[in-house]
């Protein structure tokens, strides 16, 4: 007979590998901060989705179908702005505050907002709490995530706050009361890059030469397009320098140097090539004065750094114009900021290494400054994910609906990106168009680099053994 405090070979390897197995379905039931964040926006989706389908959301009354019902919410919280129903006409009061709320939760972030009422709260931030904020906005450090938490909550709700009050000077004399409404759900889908307004079935084209207008929201978009650590740093340097001596981009970190010059540079090339292609259209801007020929042409070249604002029909566009807005949707504005497309700095970093290999150098540098071969490898990861997920799609919808290339090609770059022009293709799509821009525009907004994370076995690195190098031919 065996003592209490005996044990056999056996008895030890079954309990070893009774342990196993315990840690292994743990381990199965754990999920990472990146899966979390896909998650909390997948349950804001189907929540969101759920409100809008109840017959109180709809302006007549009736329930709208799910389908609709689920493509809305899905623009609404990947801040894309493609619609299957006009957000005017179709969606009463409750709708239209249903879609707002997830703008705003699709701009910053569930984890941003549950994180600001937390603190709101008095409740500390534990490391959990701290991991999600950082893989969120995909920052590189965890110090001071809390004030950058608070800043970003605060900046926001100033600076729609700003433009809702500016929107009212021409809103409010044209439709009275409600205009104070549709200001601030305008400053807020523009601010958040959601392209979704409520004023009339073609977007901003009845204001495409009103200087206000275009000033108020471009300016809008192109804040939330830089990224809020654009934002601090600037602020930083402008604080730190002497009022006599502002040489403010001298002091800038690498990112934001890189940030501000790309979009500088995007908006006026942009605009200066659909001038060029648009001076002539008499459907667009041919007959306009040269003023407003400048204005509705860098407006186009704002609007698609994933904002989504329309002040002429897309559809009505060259296929020049489209193929150049094409290209600014794809790229789109910045990190750490609330819009899409693959970024400013991710494209910055892949062109400087690409003409670093053509001139044989070591490394690649901007501004004086060597990137890491860390950078250039997330920067290509980023670009072949995400023209994988555009080129998937376009072939989809291509082969499910009746659609032409270009128009096939701007659909789902514009979702990809979540941009939300759209050449008057959405509304006529059929249910399989829908179900696939719906997964284009959730893939968009995650990130493909963080969804290949997520659905990620395995890190390679933990790999003892690596494997044999070999050369080859490239190009």
């Amino acid at each position: 007979m065996i003592k209490r405090n005996q044990l056999t070979a056996e008895d030890v390897d079954s309990f070893m590998l009774f342990r196993g197995k315990l840690m292994v379905r743990k381990k199965k039931f754990t999920l990472s901060t990146t899966q979390i964040i896909l998650l909390s926006f997948l349950v804001t989706i189907l929540l969101g989705s759920v409100l809008l389908a109840l017959p109180i959301s709809s302006a007549d009354g009736g329930a709208v179908p799910y389908l609709d019902a689920l493509f809305t919410a899905t623009t609404s919280t990947c801040v894309t702005g493609l619609v299957t129903l006009p957000t005017v006409s179709a969606w009463s009061v409750f709708g239209q505050i249903v879609i707002l709320l997830l703008i705003q939760i699709g701009g910053l972030g569930i984890i941003t907002i549950m994180s600001g009422l937390m603190l709101l709260l008095n409740r500390k931030m534990g490391i959990g709490d701290r991991l999600l904020i950082q893989d969120a906005f995909n920052l590189n450090t965890m110090s001071g995530l809390a004030k950058f938490v608070k800043n970003v909550l605060f900046g926001t709700m100033i600076i729609e706050g700003i433009g809702a009050v500016l929107y009212m000077f021409v809103f409010v004399p044209e439709f009275g009361a409600k205009g104070i409404w549709i200001s601030v759900f305008n400053s807020v889908s523009a601010f958040c890059n959601a392209g979704i307004d409520i004023i009339a079935e073609n977007s901003l084209c009845n204001y495409a030469t009103n200087s206000l207008i275009n000033i108020v929201t471009s300016a809008l978009i192109v804040l939330g397009g830089l990224g809020y650590i654009v934002w601090w740093d600037v602020i930083r340097v402008v604080k730190s320098r002497s009022s006599r001596n502002r040489k403010i981009f001298r002091h800038l970190t690498l990112h934001s140097k890189i940030a501000i010059t790309v979009t500088v540079g995007l908006i006026l090339f942009g605009a200066i090539l659909i001038f060029i292609f648009e001076y002539s259209n008499p459907l667009t801007i041919g007959e306009m004065s040269l003023l407003d020929k400048i204005q509705v042409s860098l407006f186009q070249s704002v609007t698609t750094r994933t904002a989504g604002f329309a002040t002429v029909p897309q559809e009505n566009m060259t296929n020049a114009s489209a193929a150049v807005s094409v290209i600014l949707m794809l790229i789109g504005g910045s990190p750490v900021g609330t819009a899409g497309g693959m970024k400013t700095v991710t494209i910055a970093v892949l062109v400087c290494s690409a003409f670093a290999t053509i001139k044989n150098k070591n490394g690649a540098t901007l501004f004086g400054r060597r990137i890491s071969e860390e950078s250039i490898k997330k920067a290509v990861a980023v670009v072949v994910m995400f023209l994988a997920i555009c080129a998937t799609s376009t072939l989809l919808l291509m082969a499910t609906s009746d659609v032409s290339a270009i128009d096939a090609v701007y659909e789902t770059v514009s979702a990809t990106a979540t941009v939300g022009l759209s050449r008057n293709l959405t509304a006529t799509l059929n249910t399989f168009g829908k179900l696939i821009i719906i997964v284009t525009m959730y893939f968009g907004r995650v990130g493909p680099i963080s969804l290949a994370v997520a659905l990620g076995s395995k890190n390679e690195s933990q790999n003892v053994i690596s494997e044999p190098t070999e050369d080859i031919s490239i190009g």
